[in-house]
């Protein structure tokens, strides 16, 4: 059986960061597999350091010199390169994800006995608990993998995780939408197809360390699933479960700030899961709704006046 890894790099992200993920990637348990680990690379300059890092460290290299459709451009430009090796399944992942050394062994198990399913993925956690902002993250990640399990529409961030080639190639990533990864979730559930979470393995990755990341990390999000409701007309027509998962998600979010009583009873919460260390997380919070909501009306405002949406670098904690 053939196994991809795809790894896209935008220029922001650092030498140390990238070799990192390399050593990661190489400690998945690829011993059923014959394997590619593919990293596609956005260049900051034709002398770009990381491209001999990468080569040096053994893996193959997909050099772009633009940002086309960023990082759906690059997962695009990635199916074309792997035309010649046509792998069974393509894993996808970021420069910070921390896949355990299972993860490919369960989601290629997972997709193996359910003909139906175009994507696999795990439990989402934090690997950098070091402040308030990414300790808030942290228990929001909860809530999010316990929204994973129950609901109708399985939305991975990053698409990443573990995905069907055949589907991938035939529907390709939409280069047109913000946030690629919904885009391809809402269209293919659309088509019928399922996503699976697979509670017995996990990925880590990093949150947003300041509240100024977290901010426009959620502001892209939000007008990316503004522009969403293009797809409402093959929504409506698809799965009762599915449709009303997808509605939830695309209206409840935006005024996340009616939910804000429930932090009242965040430190018993807090106290039952972790005992005293989060209680500060109550604080915390506090700030997520209240910047997740203004980032929401951000959103909507820049997508009512037709503005775009800046991509930026996000800061990552170096290992």
């Amino acid at each position: 059986m053939r196994v991809a890894v795809v790894v896209p790099v935008s220029p922001f992200e650092s030498a140390e960061i990238i070799k990192n993920s390399v050593k990661r990637i190489k400690n998945l348990d690829f011993s059923n597999f014959d394997f590619k680990i593919l990293y596609v690379i956005d260049l900051k300059d034709e002398r770009d350091e990381r491209v001999r890092i990468l080569l040096k460290m053994g893996v193959d290299v997909l050099k772009r010199r633009h940002s086309r459709g960023k990082r759906a451009g690059a997962i695009n430009d990635a199916i074309a390169y792997l035309e010649d090796f046509s792998p069974d399944y393509v894993a996808i992942f970021d420069v910070d994800s921390e896949p355990n050394r299972d993860f490919l062994l369960k989601l290629v198990e997972a997709l193996e006995n359910d003909p139906e399913a175009y994507i696999a993925s795990s439990p989402r956690r934090i690997s950098n608990p070091v402040n308030l902002c990414t300790e808030t993250i942290e228990v929001e990640y909860l809530l999010i993998n316990y929204l994973l399990r129950k609901s109708g529409f399985k939305q991975f961030n990053g698409l990443i995780g573990v995905l069907r080639w055949d589907i991938l190639k035939r529907y390709r990533i939409d280069e047109r939408y913000v946030t690629e990864d919904a885009e391809f979730a809402t269209r293919m559930h659309s088509i019928g197809y399922k996503a699976l979470y697979v509670r017995d393995s996990c990925v880590k990755e990093q949150a947003p360390l300041t509240w100024k990341d977290l901010f426009f990390q959620r502001k892209r999000w939000y007008f990316g699933g503004l522009q969403l409701w293009n797809y409402f007309s093959k929504v409506k027509r698809s799965r009762w479960g599915f449709r009303i998962s997808w509605i939830m998600s695309l209206t409840l979010t935006y005024f996340i700030a009616f939910f804000s009583p429930i932090i009242a009873f965040s430190p018993i919460l807090l106290c039952a899961k972790f005992g005293g260390k989060k209680i500060k997380v109550s604080l915390g919070l506090l700030f997520h709704v209240l910047i997740l909501q203004s980032a929401a009306f951000a959103s909507i405002n820049d997508f009512l006046k037709g503005r775009g949406i800046e991509w930026r670098p996000q800061k990552r904690l170096v290992e």
